[in-house]
């Protein structure tokens, strides 16, 4: 394992491209404090290399010898195991056999199984720069390329105007780059305590701040991403610019060159996505007036689910182009084997292994009937203390209409990057029914399962609000699987909080001993919020007074 000692959010490396995407070879990349990216870059197709390569190879493609092989297997890895989507029962790279363990599990007969392992200390006993040199640190990979996108994107800003005089073109850089400034800081609040604003070129700082200042420099910058569209006149020559900028190879399916208005549409959608993401909304037992005690994140109010119904609604629609990514078969930048969570837990056979398991309470939020779960067969049953399953991801297409949970084809996976129509409409679901609306919320969820073709019986009105709020929970990991959320929904539903606080989660399905059992309680206590990276916070310490370590865990 290759040893990674560096100040992350300071060295941010910026990869210069020379030449199409599709030809890594062609890839130059050199000191991140060397004076010369300026002087290099002299034309619009020059900063159109650099403005693509910060995003989709600074901040999406592993450079560190990471499981997997891109941004969307090991960070994203860590949202789905946290989020008691997948397990890792014989992987040991990178601790993900380990950090998704929670501290105990109560059986339907009351046996009460210790795992002996806490989540918080494996988190705290691993975050060292020793333990990063190893591959056990979880907090150091996104916030490695998370702030290398950041900085990569103070790059185009910096020399936009120095390369061209055209308004669109350069309001189109400008949208790109405040975009994903947006993206990443979403990443960094919606996952760390702490983190640092950085909008310079080559800026240092120590000025730690709170996740939720991070959360309001993400919104900042969607926001000024969506005003800067609005003063875009010449389309042409946006739609020109932006086609250069997305990959070519991803531009099929949901993914592909957004109007202005969708573009817009996806900037409320994360922006309805962030104040989701980082406030509580418990639903434990049952109880969607449960509270949770302890929790880093306030809890929601109607004003924000208000909000969140506002934004949502002019949020992304059926047939807006949207940001996704496709494994090709060389030079992407992720592969079709390695790149994904979903191609993580795909099994060449019943004796086959697999990076990621299919975890049993992913599962058992599929209805009966649910055309969906073909993806998933069932083989030779894997027994564990925890991550036991008799499912495994099946590799490609089940049928046309049918949702597609992974593949390790090229170009067959869509991965989706930031939001999506069923997570819009996900979010007007939950929004509505928080807010009393509750048929119109339960309608929301049946165009969901239509969508993806599950096939079942639509919900009838008048459920009760907890009636509601199961359906929605049970959607939300089904439709929204393998997409870097899961870690997200269960933290504000309060599940991932210890049980005297007010967590747990409850009736779930284990296999456990060679059997299934059924109604298992779960007690997980995650912490909430990560702390910073010591790669960061030690080299780099607080001057701020913001504490770099979670202070309430």
């Amino acid at each position: 394992m290759r040893k990674k000692y560096r100040l992350i959010s300071i060295l941010a490396f910026a990869s210069l491209m020379v030449g199409n995407f599709s030809c890594k070879d062609q890839l130059e990349v050199g000191n991140p404090n060397s004076p010369t990216v300026k002087t290099n870059i002299t034309s619009v197709s020059g900063l159109t290399s650099l403005a693509q390569g910060v995003v989709y190879i600074d901040g999406f493609v592993d450079g560190d010898g990471w499981l997997g092989n891109s941004y969307f297997s090991l960070p994203y890895g860590y949202q789905e195991l946290l989020g008691d989507m997948v397990g890792a029962i014989t992987a040991l790279n990178q601790n993900i056999n380990r950090i998704g363990q929670p501290n105990y599990f109560t059986l339907s007969n009351g046996t009460k199984v210790e795992t002996g392992i806490t989540n918080i200390a494996e988190m705290r006993d691993n975050n060292t720069r020793a333990r990063t040199g190893s591959g056990y640190n979880a907090t150091y990979y996104q916030w490695l390329n998370m702030y290398a996108m950041n900085a990569g994107c103070n790059q185009v800003l910096s020399l936009i105007e120095t390369v061209s005089q055209d308004p669109a073109t350069i309001a189109t850089f400008k949208a790109w780059a405040y975009w994903w400034k947006g993206y990443a800081y979403a990443s960094i609040g919606s996952m760390y305590y702490s983190g640092l604003i950085i909008d310079e070129p080559g800026a240092r700082s120590s000025d730690y701040v709170t996740h939720d200042v991070v959360i309001e420099r993400s919104n900042y910058y969607f926001n000024l991403a969506s005003t800067t569209l609005d003063g875009i006149t010449n389309t042409g020559t946006y739609t020109t610019v932006l086609t250069s900028l997305i990959p070519a190879f991803t531009q099929t399916g949901n993914g592909g060159v957004p109007t202005i208005a969708q573009w817009k549409r996806n900037i409320n959608t994360m922006l309805a996505r962030n104040i989701v993401s980082n406030h509580l909304a418990p639903f434990v037992n049952g109880n969607p007036a449960a509270t949770i005690t302890g929790a880093t994140a306030p809890a929601m109010t109607a004003a924000d689910w208000t909000q969140v119904l506002t934004l949502a609604t002019n949020g992304i629609q059926a047939g807006d182009k949207v940001f996704t990514g496709r494994a090709i078969a060389t030079n992407g930048f992720f592969t079709p084997t390695g790149g994904t969570v979903s191609a993580l837990t795909i099994r060449s056979g019943p004796t086959a292994t697999s990076t990621f398991n299919i975890s049993e309470r992913f599962i058992q939020n599929f209805k009966a009937g649910d055309a969906r779960l073909a993806n998933f067969s069932t083989d030779t049953p894997s027994s564990h203390t925890f991550f036991g399953t008799r499912y495994r991801n099946t590799d490609g297409l089940v049928t046309t209409g049918i949702y597609d949970y992974g593949s390790r084809n090229a170009n067959e996976y869509e991965l989706f990057i930031a939001g999506s129509y069923e997570e819009n409409l996900l979010l007007l679901a939950e929004a509505n029914i928080r807010l009393g609306n509750i048929d119109t919320g339960t309608g929301q969820i049946n165009a969901v399962r239509t969508r993806m073709g599950a096939g079942i019986a639509a919900l009838p009105t008048g459920l009760t609000l907890a009636q509601a709020m199961r359906e929605l929970v049970m959607e939300r990991r089904v439709a929204l699987a393998f997409r870097g959320l899961s870690f997200y929904d269960l933290r504000r539903w309060g599940a991932i909080y210890d049980i005297t606080k007010g967590g747990g989660s409850y009736g779930n399905t284990m296999y456990y001993n060679n059997a299934v059992q059924t109604n298992v309680t779960i007690n997980y206590n995650f912490m909430d919020y990560w702390d910073v990276p010591a790669d960061e916070s030690v080299l780099n310490p607080s001057t701020s007074g913001v504490a770099t370590v979670n202070p309430n865990f």
